[in-house]
C-alpha cells in the first residue's frame, strides 16, 4: 500500500494500523493525518507507548492519558474509581481521534486496559467508546517489556485489537534504505530466510575498521554508559555544560524528561562525537544526524561538523507536552547527546549514516532487526559480531503477519472499487459526526507545503505591539521558547535594531538589571549563560539572562 491510499483510509474515519518495515513512512503518514485533522478543528489525542515515541509526536504516553498508569488490570475499586474521574471523562468524551504510535511495544493486555479505561469512563459498551483508533508501528521491532520474564504477549493477541475491525495498511515502499543487499537481508530476516550468502554479506562488514565519529551501538545500558563517559573525559580541555530549562506542571515535566532523549546537563569538550536527538523544523537535522563539535559559538552554542561537511550551530530546541491542543509543560535544551555510544532500544525511530553495532548481546527477537535497520547501506554499517537470536522473529509475529498482509490486500481491493466522488463523500461523513469544518484557507489535505516558520510567526506578532508575554500566551509557548525565537532571529539578521528597542523593558530599574548580568557577562569571558548564573548566585532565571543577553548584543 502507498502513503497516499494508507492517509485516504484514514481520512473516511476507519480505525486503522499503519504498519510495515522501518524506513516505509508510517510517521509520517501519520504526521499528516494529525496536522489534517487539525486543519479541519479536530484536535486528536496523540499518544505512544514510550515516552520517547511520544515526545517525538509532541505527545504522552497511552498509559498516562488513558488513567491506567503501570495496572495489570482493573479491581472493583480502580472501577469504582474510574466512573467517578471526572477529568477523564471529559477528556474521553472531547476525543474522536484516539493515535498510539509504537504499538508494537504495547502488549495485548495493557492495550485492552485503555479499552475498559475508556468504556467505564464514559459508560458504554463500544470498543474504546466509539473513536476511530489509529494505532502505528512495527511487530517485528522490538517487543513488549515482560516485567515478569514471560513470553512476550503482543497488542494484536488481545481482545480490544480485534474488536476494532482495524483497516490494515501495510507500507512497504523504502524511503530510508537504498542498498540492495541491505534491502534483502532485512527482508530475509522478517521472513525467517536469512541464506548464508545475506550472513556472508553482513560478516564482511567487521573486516571494515570503524571511522572514530560514529555511534556504537550495544544491546545493553551499561556498555553505552561506560564508553562515552570515558571518551568525553579522555579528551583534552574544560567541560561545557548545557543544563535543561523546564516550565509547566511538575508531573508533566516528569514524562517529558523520560522521553526527551537530550540528557539534563549536557556535559561537552571540543572533539567530542554528538548526535543531534530533534528533526529541525526546516531539515538542518535529523534525529539521528551525526557529527562532532568544532567550537562553540559566540553565543556558547556548540557549533557541530557533521559528517557532510557542514557546519550546524546546535541552537537550544523546545520540547512540549499537549494535552488537549494545549501547551502543559515544555522544556528547552540544546538537541545533543554524546554519540560514541547509544542503545538499540533508544536508536529505534532514528536514521543514521553510519553505525558500529555489537549484535554478540542481543537479547529479545527484533533487536537486531532494529539495530540493522537505523542505517541507510552496508557501507555505512559496521560490525563487532552477531549472535543468532539477532536474526530472530517471534513466532507469534511470523503468524500474525500473514493476516496483516491479506488485510491489507482486502484493504486495497475496496478501494479500488470505490468511485472517488464515494471517498470523498465518507470523508465528510466522517468530518460531520467529528464535528470537523472546512479547513481555513490556504490549507489543503496535510500535504507537505511551505509555511510561515515558528520564528517568523513570533517576529510578526511583536511588530503588531504585542509584549513578549503576550506572545507567549497566545502561542501557547512558554516565555523561554519566545526569547529563543528571538536569539535566533538575531542570528540570521532577521532581528533589527527598532525590534529589540520594542521588546526591551523601558523602566529604570531594569538599567541596573542589565548593568549588573553584562558585568558578569563580561567578568566570564563568554556568552554561556551557566557561569553567569552562578556567578549571580541564582539571582535572575536563564530566561531573564537570555533576555539581557539579547540586549548586550544589540547594542
Amino acid at each position: 500500500m502507498t502513503q497516499d491510499e494508507a492517509f485516504t483510509v484514514l481520512t473516511m474515519g476507519k480505525s486503522a494500523f499503519l504498519t510495515g518495515p522501518a524506513g516505509t513512512g508510517k510517521t509520517y503518514v501519520l504526521n499528516r493525518y494529525i496536522r489534517w485533522l487539525r486543519e479541519r478543528g479536530v484536535e486528536p489525542a496523540v499518544t505512544a507507548s514510550t515516552g520517547i515515541a511520544a515526545t517525538h509526536l509532541h505527545g504522552q504516553t497511552i498509559h498516562s492519558w488513558s488513567g491506567i498508569g503501570v495496572k495489570d488490570y482493573f479491581g472493583a475499586y480502580d472501577i469504582d474509581k474510574l466512573e467517578q474521574n471526572e477529568k477523564l471523562f471529559k477528556r474521553f468524551s472531547s476525543t474522536k481521534v484516539l493515535v498510539i504510535d509504537e504499538v508494537s511495544m504495547l502488549s495485548g493486555n495493557t492495550l485492552s486496559l485503555v479499552d475498559q479505561s475508556i468504556r467505564t469512563v464514559l459508560r458504554t459498551a463500544e470498543p474504546f467508546g466509539g473513536m476511530q483508533v489509529v494505532l502505528c508501528g512495527d511487530f517485528f521491532q522490538l517487543p513488549p517489556v515482560v516485567r515478569s520474564g514471560g513470553d512476550a504477549n503482543f497488542a494484536f493477541q488481545g481482545a480490544a485489537w480485534h474488536s476494532l475491525q482495524l483497516c490494515v495498511c501495510y507500507m512497504e515502499r523504502q524511503y530510508r534504505q537504498s542498498d540492495e543487499t541491505l534491502l534483502a537481508l532485512l527482508s530475509a530476516i522478517r521472513e525467517g530466510t536469512v541464506s548464508a550468502e545475506l550472513n556472508d554479506a553482513l560478516l564482511a562488514r567487521t573486516a571494515s575498521p570503524a571511522p572514530d565519529d560514529i555511534p556504537h551501538l550495544y544491546t545493553h545500558n551499561v556498555d553505552v554508559d561506560r564508553q562515552n563517559i570515558e571518551r568525553l573525559a579522555a579528551l583534552p580541555g574544560g567541560f561545557r555544560t548545557f543544563e535543561m530549562q523546564t516550565k509547566g506542571a511538575k508531573k508533566y515535566i516528569e514524562l517529558l524528561r523520560r522521553g526527551v532523549l537530550a540528557p539534563e546537563a549536557l556535559q561537552l569538550k571540543e572533539g567530542a562525537a554528538v548526535m543531534f536527538v530533534k528533526n529541525h523544523m526546516h531539515g538542518k537535522y535529523v534525529n539521528g544526524t551525526l557529527g562532532v563539535v568544532r567550537g562553540f559559538s559566540p553565543m556558547g552554542d556548540p557549533e557541530v561538523e557533521t559528517r557532510d561537511g557542514r557546519v550546524i550551530v546546535a541552537e537550544p530546541e523546545a520540547w512540549a507536552f499537549e494535552d488537549g491542543g494545549k501547551v502543559r509543560a515544555e522544556v528547552t535544551q540544546v538537541p545533543l547527546r554524546l554519540a560514541w555510544a547509544i542503545t538499540v532500544h533508544k536508536s529505534q525511530g532514528m536514521t543514521l549514516d553510519a553505525a558500529r553495532m555489537d549484535l554478540t548481546k542481543a537479547f529479545v527477537p527484533g533487536q537486531g532487526y532494529v539495530a540493522l535497520s537505523r542505517v541507510r547501506t552496508l557501507e555505512g554499517l559496521f560490525l563487532d559480531g552477531v549472535n543468532d537470536l539477532a536474526y530472530a522473529r517471534h513466532p507469534a509475529v511470523a503468524e500474525a503477519d500473514a493476516h496483516l498482509r491479506a488485510n491489507t490486500q482486502a484493504v486495497m481491493r475496496r478501494l479500488e472499487m470505490t468511485p472517488q466522488e464515494r471517498l470523498a463523500e465518507l470523508g465528510q461523513e466522517f468530518m460531520d459526526r467529528i464535528g470537523g469544518h472546512a479547513p481555513d484557507p490556504g490549507k489543503g489535505d496535510g500535504a507537505p507545503r511551505r509555511k510561515e516558520s515558528t520564528q517568523a510567526v513570533t517576529l510578526r506578532l511583536l511588530r503588531e505591539d504585542r509584549t513578549l508575554e503576550e506572545v507567549a500566551e497566545e502561542r501557547g509557548r512558554t516565555l523561554g521558547t519566545i526569547i529563543s525565537h528571538l536569539e535566533q532571529l538575531k542570528r540570521s539578521g532577521e532581528l533589527s535594531a527598532e525590534d529589540i528597542a520594542r521588546v526591551r523593558p523601558h523602566d529604570e530599574s531594569y538599567d541596573a538589571v542589565l548593568q549588573e548580568v553584562h558585568a558578569a557577562f563580561a567578568k566570564t569571558n563568554g556568552a554561556a549563560l551557566t557561569p553567569v548564573f552562578k556567578r549571580l548566585k541564582g539571582a535572575y532565571t536563564f530566561d531573564e539572562l537570555r533576555l539581557a543577553r539579547l540586549f548586550m548584543e544589540g547594542e
